[in-house]
């Protein structure tokens, strides 16, 4: 297997990790309670998710 000669300068280093950052979430608003939440996920404060209420946020509350 090769190895490197000679090592890598700090801007060839850091020029290739320049797109290595984190990207921010992208979030939806629910139609229900128009909070932000993740897309194509049941909304965390209410519940609900395509229009029906998949999590009971009543008995997780209690």
């Amino acid at each position: 297997m090769p190895n490197p000669k000679r090592r890598h300068s700090k801007r060839r280093t850091s020029s290739r990790r320049a797109h290595d950052h984190l990207k921010p979430y992208s979030l939806a608003e629910c139609p229900h309670c128009h909070e932000k939440k993740l897309p194509h996920r049941a909304c965390p404060k209410c519940g609900y998710y395509h229009g029906r209420e998949v999590i009971d946020t009543e008995a997780k509350s209690a």
